[in-house]
């Protein structure tokens, strides 16, 4: 366990905050300095329509300069639970309502520098109801057969971790 001895807030942005605190480590009473990215709670989605495919979608990723295809996702609003969330990025990222969810886990995204939370879903019994996408997101939906989801899970490339999470748990649970 550590003791948090001072904190300061260095920046504070739309989706994240930055702050540095000086911790004791209870291990040997040594200070430290830890970075600490502050961030929202957030879900991911695994969604299957009736045809037993995936829907991912590809997205731009600023912070890699590269394009990922990966499960949808989205921070959450004030006021919202993790389902409420979920169902409105799933609508306005795929354009498609879920009748039927399961909260498949929760994920520390990178606990060593941020506490960011994901709240990972299954959905299935999907229907076609549109949300207005967010604007400053260009993302394109895209099918997957299972198949091609095993893949892509399979992989030996970087990719993100909530999908590799959530594809994960998907066929560990058919094992």
């Amino acid at each position: 366990m550590e003791h948090t001895l001072s904190s300061k807030r260095i920046y504070e942005g739309r989706i994240l905050n930055l702050r540095v605190d000086e911790v004791e480590v209870s291990r040997n009473g040594r200070h430290a300095r830890r970075e600490v990215v502050e961030h929202g709670e957030a879900v991911a989605i695994l969604a299957r329509d009736s045809e037993g495919c995936f829907l991912f979608v590809r997205q731009y990723r600023y912070p890699i300069a590269s394009e990922l295809l990966e499960i949808p996702a989205g921070i959450m609003e004030a006021g919202e639970t993790p389902v409420q969330s979920a169902a409105r990025e799933l609508r306005e990222e795929t354009g498609y309502r879920a009748e039927q969810w399961t909260h498949l886990s929760s994920i520390w995204t990178t606990p060593g520098f941020s506490n960011e939370k994901i709240y990972l879903f299954f959905a299935e019994k999907l229907v076609w109801d549109p949300l207005s996408p967010d604007e400053d997101e260009d993302i394109s939906l895209t099918h997957l057969t299972e198949d091609e989801a095993r893949a892509l899970f399979l992989r030996s490339e970087a990719q993100d971790a909530k999908t590799l999470a959530a594809l994960g748990w998907y066929f560990a649970s058919k094992a």
